[in-house]
């Protein structure tokens, strides 16, 4: 019982430890203020649409260049 009971606390020691140095990390991140969040949503947003819209001509495009060529 004793061996198991060490095994524990060296767990519970290890857990408290990665929790610890996760905070301090957490600690120096950068977070985004609220309008760099807005801007960088909106970036996607407007790459996606391009993105879709590059995808519809050229499905559009692939099925006229099909249709010539049978």
């Amino acid at each position: 019982m004793g061996q198991w009971m060490e095994m524990v606390q060296e767990r519970v020691r290890q857990v408290t430890e990665f929790f610890k140095e996760s905070w301090q990390e957490l600690k120096k991140v950068h977070w985004p203020s609220r309008k760099e969040t807005y801007a960088a949503t909106l970036v996607v947003i407007v790459v996606v649409l391009i993105s879709i819209f590059l995808a519809v001509v050229d499905l559009g495009l692939t099925k006229a260049i099909q249709a010539i060529i049978d």
